[in-house]
């Protein structure tokens, strides 16, 4: 039985240092998935569908290789998954993106605690750099229980946010195309299969630094299945929060944070809930972001590893102070180039397995 509940917290912790990676505060303010899939109507809820399947391939996938060529950080998947050339460039890449993240989210915090709480705006940067750096003094096993403890919380609150929302507009009736005062209709891809592929790749940078740090750490069969279940609630969640948006359709849509208008309709509270649910958000993304930089500087964890990922918080702290526009506006950008490399290079990989495995039969 001991064995059981060991094994069972193992999965857990998977499962939720994916999620805390992928949820932040775009997927929180309903506005990546406004753009993502509401604005594609009836043909988003099958666009969400097919991004829970490749979050759920896709976590199981990069565990099962983390697991095989036993890495410690993501350079080390890089170089398999790419190849050393392009593998190298974008470990630096990811290296500077995990830095600039961080600091995304330092100044995602200033935003909601100056004009959501009505809160000091440095004190909103401050207070995620001195969670994140207690978080990580405490190691790998810090990072993962800080996990297990708020992403439950911010995952139940985006599934009881939507399924009130639902219950107070009831199931949608999606029209053929659905305009909105702001957006046309389709979003910010041509179509539904184009913004599946896009959303997914656009969010596994961040992911990927995380699980593959885990590589050495759990079995082949825990991993598998909790990068699984991790995609699949993942997955879940922006099926649930597609189908709220399009039964409020179009009101919705004129809002910069679409979840604050369904958390209006249900009173006062919910809008409350719904800041410490952002707020939530961007706190489990900057632990991820610190901790996937310091992973890969750190790869043996100790000393070294709680010194970088202190000095991440401390290094983001002057760019955090351009503003959280601002730096989504150059950075996001980034991040979707370099998924778009990941996800191909992931989606190729059982074919490059096996002409590996081909190429190594024919070498005497």
């Amino acid at each position: 039985m001991s064995w059981l509940k060991g094994d069972f917290w193992l999965l857990v912790k998977i499962s939720t240092a994916y999620i805390g990676a992928v949820i932040g505060a775009g997927f929180a303010s309903g506005q990546e998935i406004m753009q993502f899939f509401i604005l594609h109507s009836g043909k988003g809820l099958t666009g969400a569908a097919l991004a829970t399947l490749l979050f759920t391939y896709l976590g199981g996938l990069v565990m099962f290789l983390s697991i095989k060529i036993k890495t410690a950080n993501y350079k080390e998947f890089l170089n398999y998954l790419l190849g050393p050339r392009l593998g190298k460039l974008m470990d630096g890449l990811s290296l500077f993106m995990l830095l600039g993240g961080l600091s995304v989210m330092m100044a995602g915090s200033a935003a909601v605690f100056g004009e959501h709480f009505g809160l000091p705006v440095r004190a909103g940067v401050w207070v995620v750099a001195i969670l994140t750096s207690l978080v990580i003094l405490g190691g790998l096993e810090g990072v993962m229980t800080a996990n297990v403890f708020l992403v439950p919380l911010k995952l139940l609150a985006v599934f009881l946010i939507s399924l009130a929302a639902l219950g107070v507009g009831g199931l949608p009736e999606v029209p053929e195309v659905l305009q909105s005062p702001k957006e046309p209709a389709g979003g910010v891809a041509g179509n539904w299969i184009a913004a599946g592929f896009l959303y997914v790749s656009y969010n596994m940078v961040v992911p990927v630094a995380v699980l593959s740090s885990l590589g050495r750490s759990v079995s082949l069969k825990l991993g598998i299945a909790g990068g699984a279940l991790g995609g699949f609630l993942i997955g879940l969640a922006v099926f649930l929060v597609t189908l709220a948006g399009l039964a409020h359709m179009p009101e919705a849509a004129s809002y910069q944070i679409p979840l604050l208008y369904l958390t209006g309709l249900l009173g006062p509270l919910f809008s409350l809930f719904l800041g410490i649910l952002i707020w939530l958000a961007i706190l489990t993304t900057a632990i991820a972001d610190a901790h996937g930089f310091a992973s890969r500087l750190a790869p043996g964890g100790g000393s070294l590893y709680r010194f970088w990922g202190t000095g991440a918080c401390l290094l983001a702290l002057p760019l955090s102070g351009l503003g959280f526009s601002g730096l989504v506006r150059v950075l996001y950008p980034l991040f979707g180039y370099a998924g778009l490399v990941l996800l191909v290079g992931l989606l190729l990989l059982p074919f490059t397995i096996y002409f590996r495995k081909i190429k190594k039969s024919f070498t005497f």
